[in-house]
């Protein structure tokens, strides 16, 4: 049953609103004037508020909310562990942790976060939440809560008669034709995208998602490390990312020649199977300071 619903938690370390939202993860979550943020994920629309020692979760809930919260913010798995493991690899690792000391990764939906991150590819921030915005309150549920209409990311089945001109018309650009194909590639189920959850071998799955249109290497690392697939073992590379493995561990005078490869092994050799989540402090780092 979709109701308007409260939760609280208390005195929860590893949770700062701008950390979690603004790190680059996500796209529907907006700041509100009195700093706290507002966002649309699978049937739900949500208020987040943090005050000194408790954070508030206010909003239209499929479900119980409770459930609904410890599952999209990851709130049982234990950041505090995790930080430490990563703050003991060097200085520079532990100054990026404690920057972003609030960062959570959050679960969330594959399909929304595969259609998400193609539309990201060579896009910034509020170009990319406008494309998305559109698509949703095009094809998307409408949700109704205090006097304002929110609309939820289009199921499959609502987007299989969208063409590569509709996807034009909302400012999708180059992305049209990547965006259409995906969505029928995905439809037909031309992959298998319930069977990701089951695979262990993370890129047997990678490999996959390298067969839908416009997923390159490093969308299909977010997606992967984003989405509910929940994989801690990839190491998505961007601008910023180059930059700062250049300028801590490689130190290349031209960072444009710093290959994937290269970050891709000392990622491997210096974070092991936390380079996902120390990828996202480092970024968080670099972008930030």
């Amino acid at each position: 049953m979709i109701k308007e619903q409260t939760y609280i938690i208390k005195n929860q370390d590893s949770f700062e609103l701008k950390h979690i939202f603004d790190c680059g993860q996500c796209f529907r979550w907006n700041e509100e004037i009195d700093g706290s943020y507002t966002g649309v994920f699978k049937q739900n629309v949500l208020n987040v508020q943090k005050n000194e020692n408790e954070i508030i979760f206010t909003g239209i809930v499929n479900g119980d909310i409770k459930t609904v919260v410890e599952d999209y913010f990851d709130l049982k798995r234990d950041y505090s562990k995790i930080k430490k493991e990563l703050s003991k690899i060097d200085t520079n690792v532990k100054e990026s942790v404690k920057y972003g000391e609030g960062i959570r990764i959050l679960n969330q939906e594959l399909i929304e976060t595969i259609l998400s991150f193609i539309i990201s590819a060579n896009n910034n921030i509020p170009r990319i939440k406008g494309i998305i915005e559109r698509i949703c309150k095009k094809y998307g549920d409408e949700i109704k809560w205090k006097e304002k209409s929110y609309y939820t990311f289009p199921s499959l089945e609502k987007l299989k008669n969208a063409t590569a001109e509709d996807f034009r018309n909302m400012g999708a650009g180059f992305r049209d034709k990547r965006i259409y194909e995906t969505v029928k590639m995905l439809y037909e189920q031309k992959v298998d995208t319930k069977k990701w959850y089951q695979e262990k071998d993370t890129s047997k799955v990678r490999e996959e998602l390298l067969t839908l249109s416009g997923v390159g290497p490093k969308v299909a690392d977010c997606i992967l490390l984003f989405s509910d697939l929940k994989r801690f073992d990839v190491f998505p590379i961007d601008v910023w990312v180059r930059r700062v493995m250049n300028e801590l561990y490689i130190n290349n005078a031209d960072e444009k020649k710093v290959s994937k490869k290269q970050i891709e092994n000392i990622a491997k050799e210096k974070f092991g199977s936390l380079e996902g989540l120390a990828q996202q402090y480092l970024f968080y780092w670099k972008r930030e300071a």
